[in-house]
């Protein structure tokens, strides 16, 4: 079983911290080593959130690295943030809509922040400019994810970094996607309770992103 490095970066507001804490503690719930180290360097509120996540199944050495097995960015300043740990060898995933930065909390998992921001603002906020091209990294082992546009078009705006870790999960492989999903519902229990639609909306989005990368996934009933 490989084990895995991964860099995730984007604007303060894109829920990079809580994708990243997720995808570590299913791995970590599912028997894994798993360790996620929040990276925020001098930047404050408004700039570029990154987060280091290790699984493996034996122990991990050190909570840093040099270079991921796989990068993920999900703005335009989070791809030039993110060029140090890229080699040769990493998989890049990267939205292909290029997300605004929204004015919320770091902490935002899909639609558990209603009531930080308005969603029609939210919406404005994450859409892509128009007319603007679509800069993808400068690697061959690319994948493309137009997160916040499918999110906006199928879902809810706010879900996008769910299509995101969808996707992580389709190539890691390692973490399971009912994994991910019964980590979301310890991390948001209560929500889920308060608002069924949030988790349906919230797992939708993992197996959209998922489906992107590995193919449709089947459930049961």
């Amino acid at each position: 079983m490989h084990a895995w490095k991964v860099v995730v970066a984007g604007e303060g507001g894109q829920g990079v911290q809580a994708l990243a804490e997720s995808l570590a503690l299913a791995a970590f719930r599912g028997g894994l080593e798993a360790l996620y180290m929040p990276n925020f360097g001098i930047e404050q509120r408004g700039g570029v959130s990154l987060a280091m996540v290790q699984i493996s199944p034996k122990a991990i050495g050190a909570p840093k690295f040099l270079l991921a097995d796989l990068v993920v960015a999900l703005s335009a300043r989070s791809i030039a943030r993110t060029r140090q740990y890229r080699g040769a060898k990493t998989i890049f995933i990267y939205d292909s809509s290029l997300v605004k930065a929204p004015e919320i909390s770091d902490e935002v998992v899909g639609l558990q922040a209603y009531d930080t921001i308005a969603p029609e603002a939210f919406a404005e906020r994450t859409g892509y400019h128009a007319g603007e091209p679509t800069k993808g990294p400068p690697l061959d082992r690319s994948i493309a994810i137009p997160a916040a546009d499918m999110a906006r078009r199928e879902l809810h705006p706010r879900v996008f970094n769910m299509i995101i870790l969808g996707a992580i999960v389709a190539v890691v492989k390692i973490v399971a996607l009912e994994q991910v999903k019964e980590a979301l519902e310890e991390k948001l229990e209560r929500r889920f309770k308060a608002d069924p639609q949030l988790r349906e909306h919230n797992f939708r989005a993992l197996e959209l992103g998922f489906e992107l990368v590995a193919g449709p996934v089947h459930t049961a009933g």
